[in-house]
This record gives structure tokens, sequence and C-alpha cells, in this order.
């Protein structure tokens, strides 16, 4: 073997051994999907419906009279929990699968509901100016 190839295997080796010592020092995008998932059901929970309709990603903005039926409607989704389930106690993140160079993934949640019922939900998400929004 020269030098030539001895210095390049060298520098290979360094090479793979930084790459494989390198840690992120951040949450990852998965978790980062799932933390605002939670936050924005959370919202419901916590009836602040403004909140959770602003967690929407609206490339365009929409009418004053559009939001508001929004805001209708999730407070609608919130009473039908109620006369199902008692009301939701919490939310819980049971994982989730973002997919970065398009800019979109999936939050799965664990409703977890005052009469005891759980159920898993998969909640679309989009990345949009480095925060995740609901889709």
């Amino acid at each position: 073997m020269n030098i030539k190839a001895k210095s390049f295997a060298l520098c290979a080796l360094c090479l793979l051994a930084m790459l494989s010592c390198h840690r992120s020092d951040g949450p990852s995008q998965e978790e980062l999907a799932g933390r605002a998932a939670k936050i924005y059901y959370e919202y419901l929970r916590d009836g602040n419906y403004a909140a959770y309709v602003d967690g929407f990603y609206r490339p365009d903005s929409i009418p004053g009279c559009y939001r508001e039926q929004l805001i209708t409607s999730a407070k609608q989704y919130v009473w039908q929990m109620r006369e199902d389930h008692k009301g939701l106690a919490a939310v819980e993140i049971a994982g989730a699968k973002a997919d970065t160079a398009k800019h979109v993934g999936h939050a799965f949640l664990m409703l977890c509901f005052k009469d005891s019922v759980r159920e898993e939900i998969v909640v679309p998400m989009v990345l949009h100016d480095g925060n995740w929004m609901l889709r």
C-alpha cells in the first residue's frame, strides 16, 4: 500500500469515526411533530378552541366568519367527546413519523377519555417555517 492509499484510508477511518460519534443536540423532527400535535389537542381539552384552530396550516388567510365556523366545529367535537366519553382527560404521544424532505409528518396520539376509554388517532402534520402545524 503506497502513502496516498494509506492517507486516504486513514482519512476515511477518521471520517467514519466522527460520523458514528455524532449525536443530535436537540429533539428529532418526529418528536417535535408529536409534541406540537399533543399541544393542539390539549388546547381542545382545555377549551381553548381558537388556539386549536390557529394550529392548522392555512397557506392563505381565511375570512373571520370561516374561522368562527372552525371554532364552532371544534366546540362541537369536544361536546361530542363529552357526550360519548365524559370528556377528554389526557393526551399522550404514542409516536410520530416525519418526512423532512417533503415537510410533512404524522403524529400518533392516544386520547385518554374520562370514562377510561383510550383511542389512538393519527394527526397529519405539516412543517411550515420551522413549526409543526395541523394539516
